[in-house]
């Protein structure tokens, strides 16, 4: 399966989902493939300096991750597409028609409510880590209490 996290500009909270369904997939040995864009990324623009400090804890280096811009090939090759916002998924669906019923929030898909996955954007350390926690938290509601992977 292959699962493709959606933000604003691939720095902060699609690469952090990113990178913690990368690590709770290996944990767990599912076999899915993960990747994350923005939906006004600019391509290559590193990841934001606290989203790389509050993965740190959770032994995961994110300096390597580059930014990029959502395109039809990225669409179209992902199983699923969750994004961190409503407008996010609005704004695809607008565009890919075709995607309906492939596009889903994060905790619409965990949790069955369409809310927002919170935007530390611009925040401090401790706005990254409560985000942090309510990307993991909805993941783990994935990853353990349903069988949808």
């Amino acid at each position: 399966m292959n699962i493709l996290f959606i933000c604003t500009g691939n720095t902060c909270r699609s690469p952090m989902a990113q990178a913690l369904l990368e690590k709770m997939a290996e944990e767990k040995g599912l076999d899915i493939r993960v990747t994350s864009a923005g939906i006004f990324a600019l391509d290559g623009e590193e990841a934001s300096h606290n989203a790389i400090e509050v993965l740190k804890a959770e032994g995961i280096d994110l300096s390597n991750h580059r930014a990029r811009l959502l395109h039809r090939d990225l669409v179209e090759e992902a199983d699923l597409i969750l994004t961190m916002s409503k407008s996010h998924k609005d704004a695809i669906l607008s565009k890919y028609h075709f995607l309906e019923g492939k596009v889903f929030t994060l905790k619409e898909y965990a949790y069955g409510k369409e809310e927002d996955i919170a935007d530390p954007f611009g925040g401090d350390l401790e706005s990254y880590k409560r985000t942090k926690e309510e990307i993991k938290e909805a993941l783990r509601q994935l990853t353990i209490d349903n069988e949808q992977f």
